[in-house]
């Protein structure tokens, strides 16, 4: 079992990764790491990311650099559970670059929606972090959920009325 990531942690393991990767790469963090930044918590369990351009070299040195720093890291994101949120790339915060890489908090909204379907007692907290810090508005939240409402039939595991409820209870 590899130990709970901090923001330290996670800064090593993205300069790690931004001294092979090609220009341009971008790190998408995600889930605990977002909350460790934000100052939610103070370690994840593990580092959920999103690689784009993925590249062989950045995927072979990111199992590498698991072992290295004996963290949990996982190529997973809000676009694996849910239909693509419109805008979401915008809607991205950029945390810092290192080497070739510029690593970015993904869409928060995507972030609480997906954390909202999970409905884990921490995704729960981390949302309602969200929404009292003002970093999702309930309102533009429930508009990007509609539009992508007609498309959660692309993934089954998603009940479209019972993440509508759970929307409807987190705000």
């Amino acid at each position: 079992m590899r130990d709970p990531a901090d923001a330290e942690a996670v800064r090593r393991f993205a300069a790690a990764l931004g001294r092979v990767a090609p220009d341009g790469t971008r790190l998408y963090l995600t889930g605990g790491a977002t909350a460790v930044f934000e100052g939610w918590r103070a370690t994840t369990m593990d580092v959920d990311l999103l690689i784009e351009p993925e590249s062989d070299i950045v995927m072979r040195r990111l199992s590498e650099l698991k072992n290295e720093l004996g963290i949990n890291v996982e190529t997973a994101s809000p676009l694996d559970f849910l239909p693509e949120l419109p805008g979401w790339r915008d809607r991205c915060r950029s945390r810092f670059r290192t080497g070739s890489i510029e690593v970015f908090d993904f869409d928060p909204y995507s972030q609480a929606l997906s954390k909202i379907e999970r409905g884990f007692e921490l995704d729960r907290a981390d949302v309602a972090a969200m929404l009292a810090g003002g970093l999702v508005k309930p309102e533009r939240l429930r508009e990007l959920h509609a539009e992508i409402e007609d498309q959660l039939y692309r993934f089954p595991a998603v009940d479209p009325e019972a993440l509508r409820e759970k929307l409807d209870r987190a705000l």
